[in-house]
């Protein structure tokens, strides 16, 4: 525990440096960016007409496993003391001592981002190495875009020679040096109208378009899943099973939103219902199969939908269904990816990274907040004290205490503003303090500050 302790206070200290250093199109293990801003960039690279039509899909062999010490221990800016054990400390395996002489701590806190050093500069320096190649022959830009998660990483070209002759031998270079190597297995040029599969989706372009769906092993290991839970849960309430389902279900449905999905959540749901056909039928073997359906399928709104019952959440004393979640139900929505030069740690991203989380919101769960902290402040705002209007959208969601200071998303550290305010709190390092409500609906006791800057800001 100790250990673990001091690997997350030197991830503390090492995160926004290496955040300065980072690839303005690396997404995994970083503040603010998920594998959806990866997705989004893909597109980005690759929808319109004039985009690279070559792909080099790259898989790194045992990435954390086989990480240079030496590399990392010239290039990681920290006790090298300390660094040194972390990397030296071995493993205990089946009650076996074995010495870690390449890699990453198993399970470390600070593994993730002394990957993520490893790997910063294979997109910049990519691109300076092609700026100079392709000067030097005369040629035309290569089209070349390189978006990485993690070790997993995507570079498009705008022919297959370029990417086997140029940017490979030059990727394998770069990785050489810190003791990695590609996968000769899992790594491929295509051509993107074969299409290739990133981060559980496939990328591929169908008559010029490009359509971003749910991989085929992704939806498998979905039903894997869902199979295996309707397997064991055969002797267990109805609500139970849902219980289980419903997370993985919503959760799955979640990841893929944002892509042409609605066919594949209507062929996963109706892989589910036989599923769960089949699990009435064990259930009542001496039951037909127009019995299961009408005693387990219930009236729900205006459709029949998988349910059993749940108490009343409002206290009544009658039971309600509690329906399976459908995946159909879900909503596509278009993800809002974060700027590439995006630093969560640097103050004059602070109010770019407020709006982007606003942005990002549930438009339900926004509007719910928004009016909370509205009537909170008296429908005003909390530094020039004028009104705001509940119905202009024109409206800033500001935090008092800055998310990378240690600042949580909860109301008690948040107020609105004017956007021209908000503007003007980050740009002169101005102070706000919540208005406390008296009682009345818009009489505030205590009034907005604005105080002079603070230092830590």
């Amino acid at each position: 525990m100790k250990d673990r302790a001091m690997q997350a206070l030197h991830l503390l200290a090492l995160e926004p440096a290496a955040e300065c250093t980072s690839d303005p199109n690396s997404y995994g293990f970083r503040k603010g960016r998920s594998t959806h801003d990866a997705r989004s960039q893909l597109f980005v690279s690759l929808s319109k007409k004039a985009s690279a039509s070559w792909v080099l899909d790259a898989d790194i062999l045992g990435f954390f496993d086989n990480i240079n010490h030496d590399w990392l221990l010239r290039h990681v800016h920290m006790d090298k003391v300390t660094l040194r054990k972390w990397l030296k400390s071995g493993v205990v395996d089946a009650g076996q001592l074995q010495r870690t002489d390449e890699g990453t701590p198993q399970g470390g806190i600070i593994s993730p981002l002394l990957a993520n050093i490893t790997l910063n500069g294979l997109e910049t320096g990519l691109m300076r190495f092609l700026r100079e190649q392709l000067k030097v022959r005369g040629a035309a830009a290569g089209k070349v875009n390189l978006v990485r998660y993690a070790d997993d990483f995507v570079v498009t070209g705008s022919s297959k020679e370029l990417l086997e002759t140029v940017v490979r031998p030059w990727i394998v270079q770069f990785l050489r040096e810190r003791g990695l190597t590609l996968s000769e297995e899992k790594t491929r040029i295509v051509h993107i109208d074969q299409g290739f599969d990133f981060l559980g989706w496939n990328f591929r372009k169908y008559g010029g378009k490009l359509l971003i769906k749910p991989s085929r092993k992704n939806v498998k290991a979905l039903y894997g899943k869902v199979k295996e839970i309707i397997a064991s849960s055969l002797s267990v309430p109805t609500e139970t099973l849902i219980q289980r389902l419903n997370p993985v279900l919503k959760g799955w449905a979640q990841y893929h939103r944002g892509t042409v999905a609605k066919q594949t959540f209507s062929k996963a749901d109706h892989l589910i219902y036989w599923r769960l056909v089949r699990w009435g039928m064990r259930r009542h073997p001496r039951k037909s199969r127009k019995w299961v359906y009408a005693h387990y399928w219930k009236l729900c709104g205006s459709r029949r939908r998988f349910a059993g019952l749940q108490d009343d959440p409002l206290g009544g004393n009658e039971r309600i269904p509690l329906p399976l979640y459908s995946l159909s139900d879900m909503k596509i929505v278009r993800h809002i990816k974060v700027r590439g030069e995006y630093n969560p740690f640097h103050p004059d991203w602070v109010a770019y990274g407020e709006k982007l989380r606003v942005q990002r919101m549930g438009e339900t769960i926004w509007n719910a907040q928004r009016a909370s902290l509205w009537f909170d402040q008296g429908g005003k705002c909390a530094l020039c004290e004028q009104e705001i209007d509940i119905a202009d959208e024109n409206m800033d969601d500001h935090h008092i205490v800055y998310r990378q200071l240690g600042g949580s998303d909860a109301l008690s550290n948040r107020v609105l503003l004017h956007p021209i305010c908000h503007r003007r709190v980050h740009a002169l390092g101005l102070k706000v303090i919540k208005p406390v409500p008296s009682t009345g609906d818009f009489n505030l006791a205590k009034q907005s500050k604005v105080m002079q800057p603070v230092d830590a800001v």
